[in-house]
């Protein structure tokens, strides 16, 4: 939606974004000149006395009483578990609780205190919780608990022998992130409560085991592939396995890669429990040379046979068989594992096949798999939170509050434009970032994030707000991981506008956000969700300003009515099919795109 002018309405803004300001000598450099320009009210709650008759007054004492309850449940506790519920109350180690409280983690988090004990429990769990509800800590306290634990009863193993936990996520900030976040939760004199390490971008693999393994998907295949005995060692020390942002790794680009993660990891586990048996039970007809034969089988050839599927084939079997038939052939290999002699003993009919996948089905389980998402739509066959139901059937899954859904803390700001006011609306909403009610809780910092569809869209919002006198940092793909790493850090310390494209959206975890501002509406749920979750995190408060034309209104329309009935947004506009794919349908919408944002680049 980008900014669409003519070039007469282009030319009257230029001259007034580019007139000289009238002189002032206590003229603040930088952003602070905007704080003076515009004023705000600060209530969240304005009530206005009249002179009511009689039929007035019932409706009046409603819709006071409305708004009353609306502004009780915005203070309400919506982030932290109850007074009651400690970090030792949840079965932590005194160390790791002393860690967090000294890290300013005073009590866990709803999520958290539903999260840590399901993990601890060792079952397989699924973390779907809306942005900034405490997932990330969720996962990593329970696995450097179990850790300690480990190190404190089998003194002398290394961590690949009593446990190493693997955490996979999209990207190399994310990595850096879970890196740091791990990290910092440190003992008494100050060190790292345990040895965590990231295997991605330049970062090959470490030459002391760590304790946690950070990594992409791509990295860890990179890193692990080459030798079968580093492979088969690695998958072997692995017991607890996070997927981090699991909404992305199970679909796109990253599906394949994970899938055949997956399968390496859970083919481990049945080796390794035919092995701790001493005798298995197999079903009447099969005989020991057979099932000795299947058990000798190189590792590498049995792993083949699935994980080198071509991508259509192996999509297939992972996405559209039914659930019997795809858990058998993705994730418990059964016949194609099957050695020449079983199949010939199936085929005269010794024995049932269903006997055979019984036995298949049936091993010790030696791994923990947690995965976590702010964003995981069920609806569909092919979604990720399909999937994982189907594929791990009996995991615990941990529902935040607000998955999907509105967050009181959060306030919203509607804003339709036209071609006309878009460039005075975006300046406006900018500059509403100084109300002193959003800066950063007693630093007096604003941290305002104004995201744009794409590096074209984002660097036309750069120019205006350039050359309307706002600085402001730049982040999308097209800049460098060192640049973008270094933008985060900047933004992070002294706070001002951050114009971003969707790079910036999921995961990246900047405290005190104050205002998120949408030049170009959101193209998706799942976008959309994910930039609204840069603010109002860890039970803050914050301000989300979305402006949108005539071709957003229904779609903001159905977002709003979505909210206002407690309904999860994703009903309004689907992950697979963004909406923008129906509004190119309209004569002229993409032309206009390309055009608007090419004038603006070359004004």
């Amino acid at each position: 939606m980008l900014l669409h002018r003519s070039p007469a309405s282009m030319l009257h803004s230029s001259y007034k974004i580019l007139a000289p300001p009238s002189p002032s000598p206590r003229q603040p450099k930088l952003l602070s000149q905007l704080k003076s320009s515009y004023s705000f009210l600060s209530s969240p709650l304005r009530i206005r006395l009249f002179f009511l008759n009689p039929r007035a007054i019932r409706g009046f004492a409603t819709a006071v009483v409305a708004e009353t309850k609306e502004a009780e449940t915005k203070t309400a506790e919506t982030f932290f578990a109850d007074h009651a519920v400690s970090w030792d109350s949840l079965g932590l180690s005194h160390p790791l609780s002393r860690a967090l409280s000294n890290t300013g983690f005073s009590r866990p988090s709803l999520v958290q205190a539903a999260a840590i004990p399901s993990i601890l429990s060792g079952k397989d769990v699924v973390i779907a919780a809306e942005t900034g509800s405490g997932k990330t800590h969720s996962y990593l306290v329970p696995l450097i608990n179990n850790r300690l634990s480990a190190s404190a009863s089998q003194q002398g193993l290394t961590p690949t022998q009593s446990g190493l936990s693997l955490v996979l996520c999209p990207n190399v900030l994310l990595c850096d992130q879970v890196v740091r976040m791990a990290s910092g939760l440190c003992d008494d004199d100050g060190h790292p409560l345990l040895k965590v390490a990231a295997v991605c971008g330049r970062q090959g693999w470490p030459v002391n085991q760590p304790d946690i393994i950070v990594s992409t998907p791509a990295a860890l295949l990179n890193n692990i592939d080459p030798k079968k005995q580093c492979r088969s060692s690695f998958i072997r020390g692995v017991k607890y396995v996070v997927f981090d942002e699991a909404d992305m790794l199970l679909c796109g680009g990253f599906q394949n890669q994970v899938i055949r993660l997956i399968n390496m990891l859970r083919f481990d586990e049945k080796q390794l429990s035919r092995a701790n048996k001493s005798a298995v039970e197999v079903p009447r007809g099969i005989g020991s040379d057979s099932l000795a034969r299947f058990s000798s089988e190189d590792e590498e050839d049995q792993q083949e046979s699935v994980l080198e599927e071509d991508e259509e084939d192996k999509q297939e079997s992972v996405l559209e068989e039914d659930e019997e038939d795809q858990q058998e052939s993705v994730l418990e290999e059964d016949e194609d594992f099957v050695t020449e002699d079983i199949k010939e003993e199936i085929e005269a009919g010794s024995f049932g096949r269903k006997d055979w996948r019984r036995v298949r089905k049936n091993y010790e389980r030696s791994k923990q798999y947690i995965f976590v998402a702010a964003t995981l739509p069920v609806n569909g066959k092919k979604t990720a939170g399909a999937m994982l139901k189907r594929m791990f059937p009996d995991a615990n899954w941990i529902s935040g509050t607000y998955l999907h859904c509105h967050n009181p803390r959060l306030e919203r700001k509607w804003v339709e434009v036209t071609v006309d006011t878009q460039l005075d609306a975006l300046i406006q909403a900018v500059k509403q970032g100084f109300r002193s009610d959003m800066l950063d809780y007693g630093a007096g910092v604003s941290r305002t994030m104004v995201f744009a569809n794409t590096v074209e869209a984002a660097e036309a919002v750069a120019k205006i707000l350039g050359r309307a006198g706002i600085e402001c940092f730049r982040y999308h793909k097209d800049s460098s991981l060192e640049e973008r790493a270094k933008t985060l850090v900047y933004f992070r310390e002294k706070g001002g506008i951050f114009v971003c494209t969707d790079a910036a959206a999921r995961g990246v975890d900047i405290p005190d956000v104050s205002h998120v501002i949408q030049a170009d509406f959101a193209t998706s749920a799942v976008d959309f969700l994910h930039r609204v979750g840069r603010t109002a995190r860890a039970g803050q408060h914050g301000l989300v300003t979305s402006l949108f034309t005539e071709s957003n209104r229904d779609l903001v329309d159905a977002i709003r009515q979505a909210e206002k009935l407690g309904q999860p947004v994703e009903t309004a506009f689907s992950r697979k099919r963004s909406f923008r794919n129906k509004l190119k349908k309209r004569a002229g919408y993409s032309k206009l795109i390309d055009k608007s944002t090419a004038a603006l680049m070359s004004a």
